[in-house]
């Protein structure tokens, strides 16, 4: 399956600020103020694609502090009409590994004091399907191109959300494990949510880079800079394949 067609916006976390260093920048305003970061337009595999750093051009926006409304609402502005958000999480699940992707299928959201809804009070009241949170045809694509790059990356997962900045206890995580998640990070809500409310597709590809807390044999921060570095180059490869095979 080929990517669905659209114009495309990838949204990532720390990492991936080369990416488009030398993209052309646009200063975006919306109701919610401007995004967190500053969106560049850069090309890449032959497609013109918008890339947004969700913590900021300084990476120093912590996730319960990050301007999602504005974030989702500057490339709607932009007319983007499909998201591919790149988040870091802790495994959870045993059959997952620091280094590996996942693009996950579901959901459990555990965030609170976030601004759920691009409608103020007495707006709208929009009950949004949110039964698929993520767009089913992008993540069916996005795992063809891992296929087509021979890698490895877990399917369907079950990624928890929470307030952050902190990391999570170790009887918090053994909670979301009996709620049914695999993965544990603190960015793809309400980032769903609004892309849903927007119009927009949206899916993630989910960066393992850490056991979760009380699992594995080792700290948490044990060698998560060489698991990162193995997980964005996966990713990198993900998203070559995924755009570089769109006209086929």
């Amino acid at each position: 399956m080929t990517m669905p067609a659209g114009q495309y916006a990838i949204i990532a976390g720390s990492g991936f600020q080369s990416f488009a260093d030398d993209a052309r920048r646009h200063e975006v305003d919306t109701a919610f103020g401007p995004p967190t970061g500053t969106v560049r337009e850069l090309e890449f595999e032959d497609h013109v694609l918008y890339f947004l750093p969700r913590h900021g051009d300084a990476l120093l926006i912590p996730p319960h502090a990050i301007n999602y409304r504005a974030n989702m609402q500057a490339l709607a502005d932009l007319e983007v009409t499909a998201v591919i958000a790149l988040n870091t999480v802790g495994v959870i699940a045993p059959q997952m590994h620091p280094g590996q992707l996942a693009v996950p299928g579901q959901i459990l959201d555990y965030t609170w004091g976030r601004a759920h809804s691009i409608y103020g009070d007495g707006e709208r009241l929009d009950h949004i399907d949110f039964t698929e949170p993520f767009t089913p045809s992008l993540r069916k694509a996005l795992l063809d191109a891992a296929d087509r790059a021979e890698l490895t990356v877990h399917d369907g997962s079950v990624y928890a959300v929470t307030q952050g900045p902190r990391l999570e206890t170790a009887a918090e995580v053994d909670r979301l494990e009996r709620d049914g998640a695999d993965l544990v990070g603190m960015t793809a809500m309400p980032e769903a949510s609004l892309a849903r409310e927007l119009g927009l597709q949206y899916a993630c590809v989910s960066l393992v880079v850490n056991y979760a807390a009380g699992r594995g044999e080792r700290s948490i921060h044990a060698d998560i800079e060489e698991s990162t570095m193995t997980a964005r180059m996966q990713a990198m490869k993900l998203l070559r394949a995924f755009f570089r095979t769109a006209e086929e």
